[in-house]
């Protein structure tokens, strides 16, 4: 575990951030298309069923799907960081990523309190971390650098 450290909140922070924005990019075209402009106007917390579709099922899935072949979301990926069962340090079952992904909601309920959990853990752990039994690891081990010639 040397060339791996508890991954922090920034960094996952700003994971998350990347994530986010993946989806943003995917989704905001096709919301456009089917609702048009108006939808970036409606007050409504939820416009339809292409709305709760692509805004939370979609990503939802995609999310665990993510986790359950790498691990990682492409945000913990570009920012070299990997999920892993905190008592082993193997990768977790399925189970406990259907379970951390419900955690979130868990953490997410009292004012976030559960996700900024992650900056006071010693081990960086987040509620759904602890519910789940997980831990996020950073790789600090260089990248290998490529040279031509």
């Amino acid at each position: 575990m040397d060339d791996q450290e508890y991954a922090g909140f920034w960094i996952r922070t700003g994971a998350a951030l990347i994530d986010s924005l993946l989806i943003l990019v995917i989704v905001a075209p096709i919301i456009s298309l089917i609702y048009g402009s108006e939808y970036w106007l409606n007050e409504s917390f939820i416009v339809g069923f292409w709305d709760v579709v692509l805004n939370y099922v979609l990503p939802a899935i995609a999310v665990i799907v993510f986790w359950i072949y790498k691990s990682a979301t492409p945000g913990k990926m570009a920012t070299r960081l990997v999920i892993v069962d905190a008592r082993t340090g193997e990768k977790p079952t399925t189970a406990q990523f259907f379970g951390r992904y419900l955690a979130y909601y868990i953490s997410i309920l009292p004012l976030f309190l559960g996700l900024i959990w992650v900056g006071i853990d010693k081990r960086k752990q987040g509620w759904h971390d602890k519910l789940a039994g997980t831990v996020v690891l950073r790789n600090k081990k260089p990248e290998p650098v490529m040279f031509e010639g």
